[in-house]
């Protein structure tokens, strides 16, 4: 007889792994007990050697679908009692690595079980088991016990407590067990309707074109029927949003192949426990309307991931139902996501008609993840429900442990601790009031929850970001050093840091904007760097970027300045491309030879921006990215239709003191050949083609100057899955080993890791 102390490390906690490592053990005829320890699963299993060695064996290699293992410690026992039985022992607080689960969409067998008429939780909102259902956006410390949770104020009634405690049943140590009789309920918010009576009237709100704001797993969603225009208009108007596409929860994959073209390997993502949004191919058939998501050849779908969803889609009440909603996220512009009534009230209550909520406390917000689909795997666009918080691992990092307060937009944050990295959910952009808050709030509960002790904070170098301003207060109220680091290095080491890669790359960071270490806007920048520190070793050529905060949003003030650097006669230039007027021209050329509200820039983002506004794609961009995405699709659908095809537009660089990208010839080329009537898809895509092959020459130079062969992709650019497929296999192709993103977003709702990873190699 042997017995041994197992100790698991990983996602096992939230996922039915005691109660899978219980049924385990009576399988193999082991005795024992198994136990949440709060940074890990202990088990103590006594039986045969041969018996132990293959229950080891198959909890490491079959463990439950949503487990995620990354470590198994086994230490034999020398005098310990003889067990007659195993069993679920009471779960205790020891400090540690912590590992806690994302929330979990809601299982296939519980999908049938809440539409079965003989089943108790028939039409039960909540329905949930060991395998799915909330656990993040519910949980309020370790070890994941119900008291530790928003289900605690809901006691078990008798039936679910026989099923809680019972080895044979799906729903042993499930913490947010419940039913129809001891559970949450859903009601309208501002009156007495409660129940399916609540979800009725809301699905006859919703087909009457009413809007509703439903309360889900980590917030509020606004929602109306995506098959109908004047719903859809009127939800733009109000929420005041012209045209950044809206999400559809469609009502299953047969619908969703109905509306889009879904790739291999989309329908897993689609249809599996993380249910994130996921851009689909429209259908030249489709039948939500075109306003879901204007001038754009994708749509993101997701499949309903919670029963109230379900519910909305499929509750037998008579109605005539649609089987596609809008479903975007329930917060004011800027706002994050609101998470219960007083918010969705206050903030969204003039957005919609009727507002559906439940007695569950959100304890951390959670918005959908969003995913785009590149070299057959997902490319992470916002990284929240069903990703976060699963911690990436930094070898050699282990005893440091420190926050990072991420970007200005997009923000998510992220705290390190002993080797694991954890990226939070989506927060929101930090102009906003309310999204300070909610950082400080989030970050408070999740350095809490995962026991952290942070040793110092980390930061971006921006002098005028809200997220710097906090960060600052954090460090000053906890008496924490402050590290700031510069926003593009940032993002390189995010990307480095997803990839587990701790050697010298050459870095490529292209974004919007960014605080360069010269105090002129960055955002084009080639690095030579690692974990230690990074030198700039070339960019895109300058330019003179005026107007501020609007020239990021009008992209025709910088083709204005752009085309002023290659032209003579660029006022006669600007006016036959209708980028503004002679007198507009003549204030912009004023305000740059005087500087007036203009600064020295090598921001990418703006230069894709230029190029929109010069091929009157889009002149200006009613929400972030909208120019340059614009742009994007008018590449890709002269792709799709004409194939790959090389360019003689501009692609070269200087090599002086370090490699500068001409991409001032390449604009101003593209606005010469199509004023001589240069097809404009073709131009697009050339455009395209030629930044790639720049990044190509640009790392080739650097390669021969300092001896490596390897390159990191990110910054918000890098979302433009043509240009990063362009410039993959042109780097291949080139005998580079390319880093790219995944499951971080390569824009800045993924700086947090970066910043998170540098801590942990300059303590």
């Amino acid at each position: 007889m042997k017995t041994v102390n197992i100790h698991l490390f990983g996602i096992v906690q939230g996922v039915g792994f005691r109660p899978f490592v219980s049924r385990t053990a009576d399988s193999f005829g082991i005795k024992g007990t198994v136990a949440n320890k709060g940074s890990y699963v202990e088990i103590i299993a006594q039986g045969s050697e041969s018996d132990i060695a293959a229950f080891e064996r198959e909890i490491k290699e079959h463990p439950p679908e949503r487990a995620v293992i990354l470590g198994l410690e086994s230490i034999e026992l020398d005098d310990a009692p003889v067990f007659e039985g195993f069993e679920i022992i009471e779960s205790e607080k020891e400090y540690g690595d912590i590992f806690v689960s994302p929330d979990i969409a809601t299982c296939d067998k519980c999908r049938q079980e809440l539409f079965d008429k003989g089943n108790r939780r028939y039409l039960h909102p909540f329905i949930n088991c060991t395998q799915c259902g909330p656990r993040l956006t519910i949980l309020d410390a370790m070890p994941y016990d119900r008291v530790r949770t928003s289900m605690k104020k809901f006691p078990m009634c008798k039936e679910c407590e026989e099923e809680y405690y019972s080895p044979l049943s799906r729903r042993y140590d499930a913490q947010p067990v419940c039913c129809n009789e001891c559970g949450p309920q859903v009601y309208i918010i501002g009156e007495d309707t409660k129940g399916l009576a609540a979800i009725t009237k809301v699905r006859r709100a919703i087909m009457e074109g009413k809007i509703a704001a439903v309360k889900g797993i980590g917030g509020f969603h606004l929602c109306c029927d995506a098959k109908n225009e004047a719903a859809v208009m009127r939800l733009r108007e109000l929420k005041h949003r012209p045209m950044k596409p809206f999400a559809v929860m469609m009502k299953d994959i047969d619908t969703a192949r109905r509306e889009c073209i879904i790739k291999p390997g989309q329908e897993q993502y689609l249809t599996g426990w993380q249910k994130p949004i996921m851009l689909l191919e429209k259908r030249d058939s489709q039948t939500i309307c075109d306003m879901i998501a204007p001038d754009n050849i994708t749509v993101g779908v997701m499949l309903p991931y919670a029963p109230v969803q379900m519910l909305l889609f499929d509750t037998p009440d008579g109605v005539d139902m649609t089987d596609c909603l809008v479903m975007t996220s329930g917060n004011a512009r800027g706002a994050p996501i609101c998470r219960d009534d007083e918010s969705a009230v206050k903030e969204i209550g003039s957005f919609c008609d009727i507002i559906l909520s439940h007695d569950r406390d959100i304890l951390i917000r959670a918005d959908d993840s969003v995913c785009d689909w590149l070299f057959d795997k997902p490319y992470m666009i916002r990284r929240s429900r069903g990703f976060a918080p699963l911690p990436f691992m930094l070898k050699g990092a282990e005893g440091v442990q420190a926050v990072s307060i991420g970007g200005e937009l997009k923000n998510s944050f992220c705290v390190l601790k002993n080797g694991m990295l954890y990226l939070s959910p989506y927060i929101g952009d930090m102009a906003d009031v309310r999204t300070v808050k909610a950082l400080e709030e989030s970050l408070s509960r999740m350095t809490d929850m995962l026991e952290a002790q942070p040793q110092a904070v980390v930061c971006d170098k921006h002098p005028m970001y809200n997220s710097v301003t906090f960060a600052e207060g954090y460090a000053k109220d906890k008496g924490l050093p402050l590290i700031q680091i510069q926003h593009h290095y940032a993002h390189i080491l995010s990307c480095m840091a997803e990839n587990g890669y701790e050697g010298k790359v050459i870095g490529v960071s292209f974004d919007g904007t960014g605080y360069g270490d010269d105090k002129t806007v960055w955002g084009g920048e080639l690095f030579v760097c690692d974990m230690q520190g990074y030198e700039r070793a070339g960019s895109i050529k300058p330019f003179v970027q005026v107007g501020g905060d609007l020239s990021a949003k009008e992209g025709w003030r910088i083709a204005v300045q752009l085309l002023r650097a290659g032209f003579d006669d660029a006022q006669d230039i600007c006016k036959q491309l209708s980028l503004c007027d002679e007198k507009t021209f003549k204030l912009q050329t004023a305000m740059a030879d005087n500087h007036l509200n203009a600064v020295k820039s090598t921001s990418m983002g703006r230069v894709f921006d230029a190029v929109s506004a010069i091929l009157g794609i889009r002149l200006s961009s009613t929400f972030e990215g909208e120019a340059s995405t614009a742009l994007m699709y008018a590449a890709e659908l002269y792709e799709r239709a004409k194939g790959d095809s090389d360019t003689d537009l501009p692609c070269g660089y200087v090599d002086n003191e370090g490699v500068i990208l001409d991409t001032t010839a390449l604009v101003c080329e593209i606005a010469k050949r199509y004023l001589a009537g240069g097809d404009r898809g073709e131009l697009a895509y050339g455009f395209h083609l030629s930044i790639a092959k720049m990044i190509v020459k640009g790392c080739t130079a650097l390669r021969e100057k300092h001896g490596i062969n390897t390159t990191a992709l990110s910054g918000g650019v890098f979302q433009n899955r043509l240009l990063t497929r362009l410039a993959k296999e042109g780097l291949e192709k080139a005998g580079f080993e390319v880093l790219l993103h995944s499951l971080v977003p390569p824009n800045d709702g993924g700086i947090a890791l970066g910043q998170a990873a540098y801590a942990a190699f300059n303590r």
